[in-house]
This record gives C-alpha cells, structure tokens and sequence, in this order.
C-alpha cells in the first residue's frame, strides 16, 4: 500500500469536496457570501429575526465554558504524551543494547500510544472550533498540529534520517521549520504505530541506506524523532493558549464583540465565525471521513469502498475520531449546560431545527458509538453501517447548511457556497 498517493487522493477529494455530487446523495442548493442562489426561506421561519436574545451570553459561554476548556484539555494532553514517548524511546534504546525485554518495549510503547490517542481524542473536538488562532494564516497553526487530510509518510521517513543526523539542506536541524505534513500528530501516528520499518517512499527519491540498517537502529531512530515531534505539537499548543487566553487574546475579542473598536462589528459577526467552525462536521468529518472512504466520493480505489483512505491508517482511530468530532459539535450546538444554537433557534420561533438537529447528532454518536471494529475494518465486514454513519451525520449537516443558516441569518462559510450536496 503506497500511504503517500492514498492520502494524496484523500486529501484532493477533501478539498473538492464542495465540487463533486457524492453518489447517492441528494442535491440542494447553498447560500453564501459571493453566491448568488439564495435558498428559499422556510415559511415559518423569519430570516431576518428581530429578538431580544443575549448574543453575547451565547459568545461568552461558548468561548468560556466550551472552546477555552478543550485548548487548556489538548496543552495539557500534549504534555502529558511527552514524557510517555520518551520512555518508550529509552526502552528501546536499552532493548538495542541488551538491556530490555521485548515485554518491556511493548509496555512502554503501549503506554505512548494510549497518550498519543488521550491527545488526538481532544484535537479532535477542538477541529470544530477552528476561530482566532486556528484559522490565521490560512489554518497554518492548525496543520502544524494535525495535517490530515494532507499526510505523507514518505515525508516522516525522510525527517528521521534529517534528526538523526542533525542537520538538513546543510543547516542545523529545527523541527520549526519543517513542513506540517513532516511533523504533528499525524507523523507522530505513523512513528507509533506504523510496524513496518522500512521507509515508505514509492518514488526515487528515497532515504539513502535506511532500508540496510539494522531493526534496532531504525526503531531507536524513529522514537527519537517521535519524541522530537510530540514536544513541538506541545509547543503548538502552548501558541494556541497563548494567542487565544493570554493578554488580547482572541477569547477577549469574541466575547467583546459588538464594542466600540472591536474587530467585529456586532455580535452576529462573531457568532458567524463561531458557526463556520460548525461546517468542519461538513466538509471534513462527512466528505473525507466517511464518504470518500465510502466510495460516494473519488478515491484511489475508483469510486468504491477503501479501506486504504481511511483518516488513522495507522492507529486505526477513525472511528474514535468522527465520534469527538460529533461530540464538539453537540456542545457547540447545545452550549452544554449554558446558552448554546440551540436556545438561539428557539428564540427565533424555530423549536423545530433546534430539536430535529439535537436529536440527530444524538442518534449520530449512538450509531458510533455502537461500531464493534475499525472503519477499515467496517468497511470490508459491514459497509451498510459506514453507509448509515455517513447518512446520519447527513441528516445533521443538511439541517446545518439551510434551516440553521437561514433562521439564524448568518452566512455559510466560503468553502461551502455553492455546494450540491
């Protein structure tokens, strides 16, 4: 299996997803800004509410109660896989030496794995609540800590050969500077879990001698690299606190939306942003988690069922992954147990959105809940189930581009304007 050109098509599938009719799907037509088909207004519903209703209780619980609690969750869960890897590494280092049982390694490896899945079980809710930090510079943050859909292993491969030997391109190596896809979560992923030591490159530029070196050179070396790659996802999370919690962060400026020099005019502004993060269970947990996988939209395998272009290929997380994406998007929705959409549907006279989609992601995460093996896994032994997970998230994300946008008079973010699905 070539990882790299899998997820590749994964990641191109994602980024047209907007694009392409999934089959079997349904079509409906999308308002946006710059687009110009405007979907007809539900009858009882007023697309332009006049309401008494506390936007800035909705902005301040949200940026309090629910977005700043899962950043503080994912530093902290970044930390603590820092020093579970690194024990990992000196077990095998002492086992390269004679010094460590194969029981001993596979303790300690087991260790940093569960520390790797605690921290990806939190990045993933904190993917729906991509604001502030998350989307400057063009999400640049957030790809230095999760690429996917945009991985390449081949890439990881060569980086370990980089940090072994301490320099690249003739410079002191520094993992700052590295692309996203060479680094993050997602390279940590493959380090961990990957059980196959030579290096996975298709092309013929590949790491010089790494495939001739000894089994336990090469686990030494990719651990250490792991070790290099779960510090700089922390000091990723240490920015994102930062930028978002510390002295004019972007917590403040949501929560002071409206003001007199605020970057957002009124409050609806911020609560658009807010919503935009919203679409992410859209285009990316939908589209690229469960529909190209599906075969509903283009991948490698030619429009079928691929287990091979599944999000974790590695740690077999998917599944885990979709249900923390579902689980952000019910607090958002909800607002947990403060002001959330929900209460702001039902202040605008439309109890019917807010119940159907509350309902729905709940019969969602049931339905993922419920899953007995891996995607990959699924999708060979029981693909009508993938085929009602991705229907169910569905039935949210059709509720989300029309009647929510539409009551709420907010506008769908630009990755979505004209979207037919």
């Amino acid at each position: 299996m070539s990882v790299n050109i899998n997820h590749t098509a994964l990641s191109i599938a994602v980024a047209a997803a907007f694009l392409v009719t999934g089959c079997g799907e349904s079509t409906s037509s999308s308002s946006g800004p710059n687009f110009d088909i405007t979907p007809a207004p539900n009858p009882t519903q007023n697309p332009n509410p006049n309401t008494s209703f506390d936007q800035q209780a909705l902005l301040k619980n949200i940026t309090d109660n629910i977005i700043t609690p899962v950043f503080e969750q994912f530093s902290t869960a970044s930390a603590a896989q820092i020093p579970e890897i690194a024990a990992y590494c000196q077990m095998e280092t002492d086992a390269s030496l004679g010094n460590a049982t194969n029981e001993q390694v596979s303790a300690t490896r087991d260790n940093a794995k569960v520390a790797w899945r605690n921290t990806m079980n939190v990045w993933q809710q904190a993917e729906l609540m991509k604001v502030g930090p998350l989307v400057d510079n063009e999400g640049l943050l957030r790809d230095i800590i999760y690429s996917w859909p945009v991985v390449n292993s081949c890439s990881v491969d060569f980086e370990v050969v980089n940090f072994k030997a301490g320099v690249v391109n003739g410079q002191p190596f520094n993992i700052a500077n590295r692309t996203p896809s060479r680094r993050g979560l997602a390279a940590i992923e493959y380090l961990l879990f990957n059980e196959q030591l030579n290096h996975s490159c298709t092309t013929s530029t590949q790491p010089e001698n790494w495939d001739n070196q000894t089994d336990e050179y090469r686990k030494v070396a990719r651990c250490q690299f792991a070790v290099e790659a779960a510090r700089d996802v922390n000091n990723s999370a240490k920015e994102l606190i930062t930028a978002w919690s510390g002295n004019n962060g972007f917590a403040s400026i949501l929560k002071a939306a409206g003001s007199i020099g605020n970057q957002f005019s009124t409050e609806l502004e911020a609560i658009n942003l807010i919503s935009d993060g919203l679409f992410y269970l859209e285009t990316f947990t939908k589209d690229g988690k469960l529909a190209t996988p599906l075969g509903l939209q283009a991948n490698s395998c030619g429009s079928q069922a691929c287990p091979d272009v599944v999000e974790s290929v590695y740690a077999h997380h998917s599944i885990a992954n979709i249900e923390n994406n579902l689980l952000a998007f019910q607090k958002l929705l909800t607002g947990g147990t403060g002001t959330g959409f929900t209460h702001y549907l039902i202040d605008v006279g439309d109890q019917d959105t807010a119940d159907s989609m509350s309902t729905d992601v709940q019969l969602a995460i049931d339905g993922v809940q419920n899953y007995q093996n891996s995607l990959a896994e699924t999708l060979v032994n029981n693909e009508a189930q993938v085929t009602k997970t991705h229907a169910n998230v569905k039935e949210v994300t059709d509720k989300l581009k029309i009647d929510f946008i539409t009551s709420l008079s907010l506008e769908l973010p630009a990755t979505s304007a004209g979207d037919n699905d």
